[in-house]
Protein backbone atom coordinates (compact mmCIF):
# COMPACT_ATOMS: atom_id res chain seq x y z
CA UNK A 1 0.00 0.00 0.00
CA UNK A 2 1.89 3.08 -1.26
CA UNK A 3 2.61 5.94 1.90
CA UNK A 4 1.60 9.62 1.42
CA UNK A 5 3.74 12.10 2.92
CA UNK A 6 1.72 14.96 3.89
CA UNK A 7 3.91 18.66 3.07
CA UNK A 8 2.87 22.00 4.71
CA UNK A 9 0.21 23.30 2.35
CA UNK A 10 1.02 26.33 -0.20
CA UNK A 11 1.10 29.60 1.22
CA UNK A 12 -1.37 31.14 -0.99
CA UNK A 13 -1.23 34.88 -0.02
CA UNK A 14 2.21 34.92 -1.43
CA UNK A 15 2.49 35.40 -5.08
CA UNK A 16 3.76 33.13 -7.45
CA UNK A 17 7.80 32.61 -7.72
CA UNK A 18 8.30 31.53 -11.01
CA UNK A 19 10.55 32.91 -14.06
CA UNK A 20 9.60 35.81 -15.88
CA UNK A 21 10.94 36.56 -19.32
CA UNK A 22 9.45 40.29 -20.46
CA UNK A 23 10.21 41.87 -23.39
CA UNK A 24 11.16 45.56 -22.99
CA UNK A 25 8.94 48.23 -24.64
CA UNK A 26 9.87 51.58 -25.49
CA UNK A 27 8.53 53.27 -22.32
CA UNK A 28 11.55 51.13 -20.69
CA UNK A 29 14.36 51.69 -23.27
CA UNK A 30 17.11 53.13 -21.82
CA UNK A 31 16.63 52.51 -18.44
CA UNK A 32 18.87 51.24 -16.36
CA UNK A 33 18.53 47.72 -15.45
CA UNK A 34 18.71 48.23 -11.96
CA UNK A 35 16.18 50.76 -11.64
CA UNK A 36 13.80 48.40 -14.22
CA UNK A 37 14.24 45.74 -11.57
CA UNK A 38 13.46 47.84 -8.57
CA UNK A 39 10.17 48.59 -10.19
CA UNK A 40 9.47 45.39 -11.16
CA UNK A 41 10.14 43.89 -8.25
CA UNK A 42 8.42 46.29 -5.47
CA UNK A 43 8.81 44.82 -2.12
CA UNK A 44 12.47 42.45 -2.86
CA UNK A 45 15.10 44.14 -1.01
CA UNK A 46 18.15 46.45 -3.28
CA UNK A 47 20.58 43.31 -2.09
CA UNK A 48 18.60 40.90 -3.56
CA UNK A 49 18.04 42.07 -6.62
CA UNK A 50 21.88 43.16 -6.86
CA UNK A 51 22.77 39.50 -6.05
CA UNK A 52 21.15 38.34 -8.69
CA UNK A 53 22.62 40.42 -11.06
CA UNK A 54 26.08 39.86 -9.89
CA UNK A 55 25.07 35.58 -9.66
CA UNK A 56 23.91 36.23 -13.48
CA UNK A 57 20.34 35.18 -12.50
CA UNK A 58 19.23 38.24 -14.46
CA UNK A 59 20.31 37.90 -18.21
CA UNK A 60 19.33 40.11 -20.67
CA UNK A 61 19.05 38.68 -24.15
CA UNK A 62 20.17 35.15 -22.44
CA UNK A 63 23.99 37.00 -21.63
CA UNK A 64 25.13 38.18 -18.25
CA UNK A 65 24.74 41.97 -17.41
CA UNK A 66 26.41 44.31 -15.12
CA UNK A 67 23.91 46.23 -12.57
CA UNK A 68 24.39 49.83 -14.62
CA UNK A 69 23.14 48.36 -18.21
CA UNK A 70 20.80 50.24 -19.96
CA UNK A 71 18.20 48.27 -21.84
CA UNK A 72 17.18 48.42 -25.29
CA UNK A 73 13.87 48.39 -27.18
CA UNK A 74 13.02 44.43 -27.64
CA UNK A 75 15.69 43.16 -25.19
CA UNK A 76 14.79 40.12 -23.78
CA UNK A 77 15.14 40.59 -19.95
CA UNK A 78 15.29 36.95 -17.52
CA UNK A 79 13.72 37.89 -13.97
CA UNK A 80 14.36 34.55 -11.65
CA UNK A 81 12.25 33.52 -8.97
CA UNK A 82 12.52 36.28 -6.13
CA UNK A 83 10.50 35.99 -2.63
CA UNK A 84 8.28 39.15 -2.05
CA UNK A 85 6.87 39.75 1.37
CA UNK A 86 3.09 39.74 1.66
CA UNK A 87 1.47 42.14 -0.28
CA UNK A 88 -0.32 45.05 1.39
CA UNK A 89 -3.86 46.23 -0.44
CA UNK A 90 -3.35 49.00 -2.59
CA UNK A 91 -3.87 52.46 -1.39
CA UNK A 92 -6.60 53.97 -3.42
CA UNK A 93 -5.39 57.05 -5.16
CA UNK A 94 -8.12 59.77 -6.31
CA UNK A 95 -6.89 60.50 -10.42
CA UNK A 96 -6.84 64.03 -10.15
CA UNK A 97 -6.81 66.59 -13.35
CA UNK A 98 -3.80 69.33 -12.97
CA UNK A 99 -4.50 72.31 -15.54
CA UNK A 100 -2.56 71.64 -18.38
CA UNK A 101 0.37 74.50 -19.91
CA UNK A 102 1.75 72.05 -22.51
CA UNK A 103 1.09 68.61 -23.87
CA UNK A 104 2.56 66.31 -27.04
CA UNK A 105 3.26 62.66 -27.11
CA UNK A 106 7.00 63.30 -25.34
CA UNK A 107 6.04 65.37 -22.53
CA UNK A 108 3.04 67.14 -20.39
CA UNK A 109 3.81 70.44 -18.32
CA UNK A 110 1.18 70.94 -15.54
CA UNK A 111 0.63 74.33 -12.90
CA UNK A 112 0.54 72.30 -9.71
CA UNK A 113 -1.18 74.06 -6.87
CA UNK A 114 0.45 74.23 -3.82
CA UNK A 115 -0.25 72.33 -1.02
CA UNK A 116 0.13 69.07 -3.47
CA UNK A 117 3.18 66.93 -3.26
CA UNK A 118 4.76 65.85 -6.14
CA UNK A 119 4.90 62.50 -5.20
CA UNK A 120 4.31 60.12 -2.45
CA UNK A 121 6.80 59.60 0.65
CA UNK A 122 8.22 60.77 3.70
CA UNK A 123 4.14 60.50 5.31
CA UNK A 124 2.86 61.45 2.09
CA UNK A 125 0.57 58.95 1.01
CA UNK A 126 0.51 60.26 -2.83
CA UNK A 127 1.01 63.30 -4.93
CA UNK A 128 1.01 64.74 -8.32
CA UNK A 129 2.36 61.45 -10.27
CA UNK A 130 0.12 59.02 -8.43
CA UNK A 131 -2.65 61.65 -8.90
CA UNK A 132 -2.17 61.66 -12.51
CA UNK A 133 -1.42 58.17 -13.39
CA UNK A 134 -4.57 56.84 -11.83
CA UNK A 135 -6.42 60.03 -13.77
CA UNK A 136 -4.50 58.09 -17.41
CA UNK A 137 -4.89 55.04 -17.24
CA UNK A 138 -4.24 54.84 -20.76
CA UNK A 139 -0.84 56.35 -20.60
CA UNK A 140 2.24 54.07 -20.74
CA UNK A 141 4.10 55.79 -18.69
CA UNK A 142 4.27 59.31 -16.79
CA UNK A 143 7.69 60.08 -14.64
CA UNK A 144 8.49 62.99 -12.99
CA UNK A 145 11.40 65.41 -15.10
CA UNK A 146 12.19 67.52 -11.97
CA UNK A 147 10.60 68.63 -8.22
CA UNK A 148 8.77 70.96 -6.85
CA UNK A 149 8.34 71.58 -2.93
CA UNK A 150 4.93 70.72 -1.33
CA UNK A 151 4.03 74.53 -0.78
CA UNK A 152 5.78 75.58 -4.01
CA UNK A 153 3.20 76.09 -6.87
CA UNK A 154 4.03 76.22 -10.81
CA UNK A 155 5.26 74.47 -13.80
CA UNK A 156 5.86 70.76 -13.48
CA UNK A 157 7.08 68.41 -16.44
CA UNK A 158 6.19 65.44 -16.56
CA UNK A 159 7.56 62.70 -19.43
CA UNK A 160 5.41 60.69 -21.16
CA UNK A 161 8.42 58.62 -22.54
CA UNK A 162 11.87 57.54 -21.50
CA UNK A 163 13.85 59.01 -24.46
CA UNK A 164 12.35 62.74 -23.24
CA UNK A 165 12.73 62.15 -19.31
CA UNK A 166 16.55 60.88 -19.78
CA UNK A 167 17.21 64.39 -22.06
CA UNK A 168 15.07 66.47 -19.66
CA UNK A 169 17.34 64.55 -16.85
CA UNK A 170 20.67 65.93 -18.89
CA UNK A 171 19.11 69.35 -19.77
CA UNK A 172 18.86 69.80 -16.15
CA UNK A 173 21.90 69.02 -15.24
CA UNK A 174 23.94 70.91 -17.77
CA UNK A 175 22.05 73.72 -16.67
CA UNK A 176 20.08 74.01 -20.58
CA UNK A 177 16.95 75.07 -18.98
CA UNK A 178 16.09 78.00 -17.40
CA UNK A 179 13.62 78.43 -14.43
CA UNK A 180 12.50 81.24 -13.23
CA UNK A 181 10.28 81.54 -9.96
CA UNK A 182 7.90 84.68 -8.37
CA UNK A 183 8.78 85.14 -4.34
CA UNK A 184 7.17 87.83 -1.84
CA UNK A 185 10.16 88.29 0.53
CA UNK A 186 10.45 90.23 4.10
CA UNK A 187 12.15 93.28 3.89
CA UNK A 188 13.52 95.96 1.75
CA UNK A 189 15.60 94.24 -1.04
CA UNK A 190 17.82 96.51 -2.48
CA UNK A 191 19.84 95.47 -5.55
CA UNK A 192 17.60 95.06 -8.96
CA UNK A 193 20.09 92.55 -9.67
CA UNK A 194 21.97 90.49 -7.53
CA UNK A 195 23.85 87.22 -7.74
CA UNK A 196 23.51 84.59 -4.77
CA UNK A 197 26.60 82.02 -4.50
CA UNK A 198 26.31 80.39 -1.55
CA UNK A 199 27.23 76.11 -0.99
CA UNK A 200 24.19 74.77 0.56
CA UNK A 201 24.27 71.14 2.82
CA UNK A 202 21.35 68.85 3.43
CA UNK A 203 20.82 67.60 7.00
CA UNK A 204 18.07 65.74 9.11
CA UNK A 205 16.40 67.82 12.25
CA UNK A 206 16.23 65.53 15.58
CA UNK A 207 12.46 64.65 14.58
CA UNK A 208 14.13 63.21 11.14
CA UNK A 209 12.92 66.52 8.67
CA UNK A 210 15.07 67.18 6.06
CA UNK A 211 16.39 70.97 5.79
CA UNK A 212 18.86 72.81 4.14
CA UNK A 213 21.92 75.16 5.17
CA UNK A 214 24.47 77.37 4.20
CA UNK A 215 27.18 75.88 4.76
CA UNK A 216 31.05 75.68 3.04
CA UNK A 217 30.92 71.70 3.51
CA UNK A 218 27.85 71.75 1.25
CA UNK A 219 27.43 72.06 -2.85
CA UNK A 220 27.60 75.04 -5.29
CA UNK A 221 24.43 76.74 -5.30
CA UNK A 222 23.91 79.92 -7.77
CA UNK A 223 20.57 82.07 -7.70
CA UNK A 224 20.23 84.94 -9.71
CA UNK A 225 17.84 87.78 -7.99
CA UNK A 226 15.85 90.50 -9.95
CA UNK A 227 13.88 93.13 -8.16
CA UNK A 228 10.27 93.76 -9.36
CA UNK A 229 8.56 95.51 -7.18
CA UNK A 230 8.36 96.88 -3.55
CA UNK A 231 5.49 96.84 -0.94
CA UNK A 232 6.60 98.85 1.85
CA UNK A 233 8.29 96.54 4.14
CA UNK A 234 8.10 93.37 1.26
CA UNK A 235 9.66 93.04 -1.86
CA UNK A 236 8.71 90.82 -4.92
CA UNK A 237 11.56 89.09 -6.31
CA UNK A 238 12.21 86.98 -9.75
CA UNK A 239 14.83 84.14 -8.37
CA UNK A 240 16.66 82.51 -11.79
CA UNK A 241 17.86 79.18 -10.57
CA UNK A 242 21.17 78.14 -12.50
CA UNK A 243 21.51 75.33 -10.00
CA UNK A 244 18.61 73.29 -8.49
CA UNK A 245 19.71 72.29 -5.25
CA UNK A 246 16.77 71.35 -2.27
CA UNK A 247 15.30 74.29 -0.94
CA UNK A 248 18.10 76.42 -2.52
CA UNK A 249 15.48 79.94 -3.77
CA UNK A 250 14.28 79.46 0.22
CA UNK A 251 17.69 79.00 2.30
CA UNK A 252 19.65 81.62 -0.25
CA UNK A 253 16.82 84.03 0.60
CA UNK A 254 16.69 83.44 4.73
CA UNK A 255 20.28 83.83 4.71
CA UNK A 256 20.17 86.67 2.87
CA UNK A 257 17.80 88.36 5.51
CA UNK A 258 14.72 88.29 2.90
CA UNK A 259 12.86 85.05 4.23
CA UNK A 260 9.83 84.07 1.99
CA UNK A 261 6.82 85.13 3.14
CA UNK A 262 4.42 82.08 4.18
CA UNK A 263 7.76 79.69 4.22
CA UNK A 264 7.52 77.58 7.82
CA UNK A 265 11.19 75.94 7.69
CA UNK A 266 12.66 78.81 6.90
CA UNK A 267 10.96 82.24 7.28
CA UNK A 268 9.60 84.39 10.31
CA UNK A 269 6.27 82.51 12.16
CA UNK A 270 5.44 86.02 13.25
CA UNK A 271 4.69 87.32 9.74
CA UNK A 272 3.32 84.03 8.48
CA UNK A 273 0.59 84.37 11.55
CA UNK A 274 0.17 87.93 10.28
CA UNK A 275 -0.15 86.62 6.33
CA UNK A 276 -2.46 84.09 7.54
CA UNK A 277 -4.98 86.56 8.98
CA UNK A 278 -5.03 88.62 6.02
CA UNK A 279 -6.05 85.10 4.36
CA UNK A 280 -2.77 83.98 2.94
CA UNK A 281 -2.35 80.24 3.92
CA UNK A 282 0.24 79.10 1.81
CA UNK A 283 4.18 80.20 1.12
CA UNK A 284 4.64 82.57 -1.53
CA UNK A 285 6.91 80.64 -3.83
CA UNK A 286 5.70 80.39 -7.73
CA UNK A 287 7.29 78.43 -10.24
CA UNK A 288 6.17 81.03 -13.15
CA UNK A 289 8.24 80.26 -16.19
CA UNK A 290 10.37 77.79 -17.65
CA UNK A 291 12.29 78.09 -21.10
CA UNK A 292 13.91 74.75 -22.42
CA UNK A 293 14.69 72.94 -25.67
CA UNK A 294 12.07 70.08 -26.54
CA UNK A 295 13.66 67.13 -25.33
CA UNK A 296 12.82 65.19 -28.74
CA UNK A 297 12.05 67.79 -31.19
CA UNK A 298 14.46 70.45 -29.92
CA UNK A 299 12.14 73.80 -30.78
CA UNK A 300 12.56 76.15 -27.95
CA UNK A 301 9.95 76.58 -25.96
CA UNK A 302 8.97 79.25 -23.44
CA UNK A 303 6.03 78.39 -21.09
CA UNK A 304 4.34 80.62 -18.18
CA UNK A 305 1.86 79.85 -15.77
CA UNK A 306 -0.14 83.32 -14.02
CA UNK A 307 0.41 83.97 -10.45
CA UNK A 308 -1.99 81.97 -8.42
CA UNK A 309 -4.84 84.64 -7.62
CA UNK A 310 -4.75 84.00 -3.72
CA UNK A 311 -0.82 85.52 -4.28
CA UNK A 312 -1.93 88.29 -6.50
CA UNK A 313 -5.30 89.08 -3.87
CA UNK A 314 -2.20 89.77 -1.25
CA UNK A 315 -0.54 91.72 -3.31
CA UNK A 316 -3.38 93.95 -3.80
CA UNK A 317 -4.02 94.28 -0.21
CA UNK A 318 -0.10 94.96 0.46
CA UNK A 319 -0.92 97.98 -2.38
CA UNK A 320 -3.57 99.70 -0.82
CA UNK A 321 -1.47 99.83 2.92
Amino acid sequence: MPVFVMRKPLDLTKPAVTVRIIEIEEAHAGQRIDNFLLRECKGVPKSHIYKAIRDGQVRVNKGRISNDYRLELGDLVRIPPMRLPEQKPEQWVPPTVFPVVFEDDAIVVINKPAGVAVHGGSGVSFGVIEQMRAARPHERMLELAHRLDRDTSGLLIIAKKRSALLALHDMFRLITARKFYVALVQGDWVNDRQHIRLPLLRWLTAEGERRVRVDEEGKLAHTIINLQRRYGHYSLLQAELKTGRTHQIRVHLAHSGFPIVGDDKYGDDQVRAQFVRLGFKRMFLHAERLEFPHPISGEWLVLQAPLPLECQQILDVLEQK
